[in-house]
């Protein structure tokens, strides 16, 4: 693709001597620049991309877009907004494959990957060929793979690129998480949305969006992009949790398009009610204005049953009927490294999940507490340079429910990880916990869960909380080889089983 155009079709003014230049590549990280690529310089949280602009260019990089001038030796375009302009260009050189490409975006606290899952079955019930990005894994139609970025959305380039391959892959559908970090980064600028779905609000990044209202606002961004989407033949639709009283505020921001509520306690568009519920899942009724269904659910909790029914309401706004979100619901199958259980034969459970806001950790520790009749232990740490509010508060959750728990860490950073789990046992301490008694504190988590495992008995129940599918512990910026079911059975064949 010539230079020119490209960066016309973008609205960047092309710089002097760059028009006929070929480009096979756009880059944003100047290690993965290959031979004819436009590099973009990105300010990040601890790199500016434009350090690193004459790196690329000995690499291969024939242009550089920057905010500011660099002397690299070859034409640049200068731009406001870096970010803004590398989601332009990226939607450009893969020619804006949402145009064509109907799709979901799911965002929201908790449950983004697992709703994601659920709709992505549900619209495979209708017949349609579907794909989808998510914190733990990517689906092309026949082929599924690992998430091993730790980014739960993409930049914008591999947003672009991905969608572009489900197309060529005879995608008709695509569905992925939109966090609130990429949408305030603008790394989904450029997709044409069809159907926006709202799992629930709790203060989560508030490290980064500041207050709760600028991360609901920035959550907002999402839908305010639902009437400017291109017509694909879907009607836009703002799929919104009724049970969670942020809705409103979403669908205010999703002006033009349709709503479609959900929930189990508040009346809904879409009605919830949950029979009965045991370890293996949860009896539900799903009602709508066109009739009812009743399912057995696979998934166990409530939470999932409002993945369920968020799941079911984007369905509903593809296309599909109830019948069809019944099928695809009642096979549903579990998210790795949520609830995901870990057997090797031993008389107790052990469960790895996800959950690391006090929300979530309360969620699936009320859920646990019931079902356990030993003790119930939980091991769980807070990532460095994230929400520092939030780690007390892990820690009274835990006070709450747990006979033991023990305080580790998750991701440090580059903070001190002494520090973080100060901060974590302040929560303990607050809820009149013992140290030694009612809780312990192991900073190495291969030891934290050993030990939780060396402690559990016949009934008892371990949850290792926080890490979910996670492939790595980040310390510094190394990212350390680290997987916690992994982790569980080694400590399980200490005890002897599964040996």
């Amino acid at each position: 693709m010539k230079l020119g155009p490209l960066l016309l079709a973008a609205k960047i003014a092309v710089p002097e001597g760059a028009e006929e230049l070929d480009v096979h590549q756009i880059a944003y990280d100047s290690r993965r620049v290959k031979e004819r690529s436009l590099f973009v310089a990105i300010s990040g949280f601890h790199r500016d991309g434009h350090d690193f602009a004459a790196d690329a260019v000995k690499r291969g990089a024939v242009a550089v877009v920057g905010e500011r001038p660099i002397d690299a030796g070859v034409p640049m375009a200068i731009v406001p907004d870096a970010r803004a302009a590398l989601a332009d260009i990226a939607t450009e050189f893969f020619d804006h494959p949402t145009r064509k490409l109907k799709l979901v975006a799911v965002t929201g606290t908790d449950g983004k990957t697992t709703t994601v899952h659920l709709v992505s079955d549900v619209i495979e019930a209708m017949g349609e060929r579907s794909g989808f990005s998510t914190t733990v894994d990517f689906k092309l139609p026949g082929h599924v793979w690992s998430n091993d970025t730790r980014q739960s959305t993409q930049e914008a380039v591999e947003v672009q690129e991905f969608f572009a391959e489900l197309l060529v892959a005879g995608g008709t559908w695509g569905v992925l998480e939109a966090t609130s970090h990429a949408l305030a980064l603008r790394k989904l600028r450029g997709c044409e949305v069809d159907i926006a779905v709202f799992t629930n609000l709790s203060p989560e990044h508030l490290d980064f969006h500041g207050t709760l209202q600028r991360y609901l606002e920035t959550k907002g961004q999402l839908f305010v992009m639902l009437p400017g989407s291109a017509d694909k033949g879907v009607a836009k639709t703002a799929v919104l949790n009724a049970d969670d009283p942020h809705w409103r505020y979403l669908a205010d921001r999703a002006e033009g398009a349709r709503v479609m509520t959900y929930g189990i306690d508040a009346h809904a568009d879409v009605q919830g009610t949950v029979l009965s519920a045991d370890a293996a899942g949860s009896k539900v009724r799903i009602a709508t204005e066109g009739g009812s269904i009743e399912l057995m659910l696979p998934l166990v909790g409530r939470f999932n049953v409002h993945n369920a029914l968020a799941a079911a309401a984007a369905g509903i706004a593809a296309g599909a009927t109830l019948q069809q979100a019944r099928d695809a619901l009642s096979r549903a199958h579990a998210v790795r490294g949520r609830m995901e259980r870990v057997e090797c034969g031993q008389p107790f459970s052990v469960i790895v999940d996800y959950a690391h806001t006090p929300e979530s950790l309360d969620k699936v520790l009320g859920l646990l507490r019931p079902l356990t009749k030993g003790k119930l232990i939980a091991v769980f740490g807070s990532a460095g340079e994230r929400d520092r509010a939030k780690r007390p508060a892990l820690a009274e959750v835990a006070a709450k429910y747990a006979d033991l728990f023990v305080i580790t860490q998750e991701d440090p950073r580059l903070e001190e990880p002494a520090k973080i789990l100060e901060e974590i046992e302040a929560g303990a301490i607050g809820a009149g916990k013992r140290r030694g008694s009612d809780y312990l504190v192991i900073e190495d988590r291969r030891e934290a869960v050993g030990e939780a495992i060396r402690r559990a008995s016949g009934e008892d129940t371990v949850l290792l909380a926080g890490k979910g599918h996670e492939g790595s512990i980040i310390v510094g910026e190394e990212k350390r080889p680290y997987d916690e079911a992994t982790t569980a059975r080694e400590a399980l064949k200490a005890r002897g089983f599964g040996a």
